[in-house]
């Protein structure tokens, strides 16, 4: 097992299988050493975790909701490497879209919920740039949708 993996295991996650797309795009592109991920939708143990922030859901469950996607990006970062995700060396950025009504503030404290989640799983390594924005709407109602750059060895 990885190290990254072991380090996962002791937080209790197993990496899933990658998404598959759910439309006419690539999971992930690699180009050099940056590994561009492609959005990947809130989801937990294979069902699509929908909502709306400000309506009805809380900002914990939404943070619960991004933590999922970043599982799903570090699971598209383990194919994109062939499965040596010991490759990555950083994780550069993520643009978080959370599904909120148009007075819903705290899209920042969702998108926590993967920024935190990657910095427990991965310490500096799992340090990145970010942006956190709302979205009138996201596919399928999910809740929170993230893409990611990472760079690899």
């Amino acid at each position: 097992m990885s190290q990254i993996e072991t380090r996962l295991a002791e937080l209790g996650v197993t990496l899933p299988d990658a998404p598959a797309p759910a439309a006419n795009y690539v999971p992930y592109v690699v180009s050099g050493n940056l590994v561009y991920v492609s959005g990947q939708v809130s989801q937990e143990n294979g069902a699509l975790v929908t909502g709306k922030l400000g309506q009805d859901m809380d900002v914990a469950r939404g943070a619960e909701a991004a933590r999922a996607c970043a599982i799903s990006l570090l699971a598209q970062l383990k194919a994109a490497t062939g499965g040596d995700i010991d490759r990555l060396t950083r994780v550069v950025k993520l643009t978080g879209f959370v599904n909120s009504t148009p007075d819903f503030g705290d899209q920042p404290k969702v998108i926590n919920g993967a920024s935190d989640f990657l910095v427990e799983a991965l310490g500096d390594k799992g340090r990145h740039a970010r942006s956190a924005v709302s979205a009138a709407s996201l596919p399928f109602g999910v809740a929170v949708e993230i893409e990611a750059i990472f760079e690899i060895a």
